[in-house]
C-alpha cells in the first residue's frame, strides 16, 4: 500500500479570491450578515468614509470580528489578532485586514456599551433561530469586558 507524502514545497496557490475562502453555508457569512444589518448611526456608531486624518481600521469590521470572536470563545485581544493571521474564517470577515492586539483592545475599551448591545442582539436573534437553545445566558463582565456565559 502506498502512503500519501507531503512536498511542502510543492507550489500550490491560496485560491484568488478570500470570497473563496470560506463556503456559502459557513456560519461565518450569517455573522457577517448580521453586523452589515446592524443600523449604528441608531447605535451612536459614526461612520464617516470621508474621515480626514490618520486611518484607522472600519468600525464595522472591528464589531464583526468581535462578534464573531466572543460567539466562539476567542475573546483575547491578543487571540483575535492571531486568529486574523491563521483563521481562514477570520481572514474572510475581516477582508484580509490583521489589526493588532492593542487596537482590538481599545476599540473594545471605547465602544463597550454598543459592543454590549451588539451581543444582546446577536444572541437574541440565535435563539429565534434555534441556532442556540437559550439555556446559557451571556452576562456582561464590567471588570473583564469580556460576554460570559452561565447555565
Amino acid at each position: 500500500m502506498a502512503y500519501r507524502c507531503s512536498d511542502r514545497y510543492q507550489m500550490e496557490l491560496m485560491p484568488p479570491s478570500i470570497e473563496e475562502y470560506v463556503g456559502s453555508d459557513n456560519p461565518v457569512r450569517a455573522y457577517d450578515a448580521f453586523v452589515e444589518a446592524l443600523n449604528f448611526r441608531e447605535l451612536g456608531i459614526e461612520i464617516n468614509p470621508d474621515k480626514v486624518g490618520n486611518s484607522e481600521y472600519d468600525p464595522i469590521s472591528m464589531f464583526k470580528l468581535l462578534v464573531y470572536g466572543y460567539s466562539y470563545g476567542v475573546k483575547s485581544s491578543r487571540k483575535l489578532e492571531r486568529e486574523c493571521y491563521h483563521n481562514l474564517a477570520f481572514i474572510w470577515l475581516m477582508g484580509g485586514l490583521r489589526p493588532d492586539h492593542k487596537t482590538i483592545a481599545e476599540f473594545r475599551r471605547n465602544n463597550k456599551k454598543v459592543l454590549k448591545k451588539v451581543l444582546q442582539q446577536c444572541a437574541r436573534m440565535c435563539i429565534k433561530l434555534d441556532l442556540i437553545g437559550g439555556n446559557h445566558v451571556c452576562g456582561w463582565d464590567k471588570d473583564q469586558s469580556q460576554c460570559r456565559t452561565s447555565p
